[in-house]
């Protein structure tokens, strides 16, 4: 890249590191929530719930479903190189 080129593009600098960032932190948040040891300790957290009354059968099944269907893409993620 040019001396030209670069001075041109420099009010750009800004708008490409927040697009970076903004990538960044997609990433991070991706990871998190589909890590899993994250869902297996929300699966645990939900079945205490369940156990304590705090929420119904039908709210167990629902949250449950949501939280397998999230642990097989992060299994799926891990296989990934």
């Amino acid at each position: 890249m040019g001396l030209i080129t670069r001075l041109a593009l420099l009010p750009l600098a800004p708008v490409e590191g927040v697009v970076w960032l903004s990538r960044q932190l997609q990433q991070q948040a991706l990871r998190e929530l589909y890590s899993p040891e994250r869902v297996q300790a929300e699966l645990r957290d939900l079945e205490q719930a369940l156990l304590r009354g705090e929420i119904s059968e039908e709210e167990f099944e629902a949250s449950e479903e949501v939280l397998l269907d999230r642990l097989d893409v992060a299994r799926e993620m891990s296989e990934q190189p």
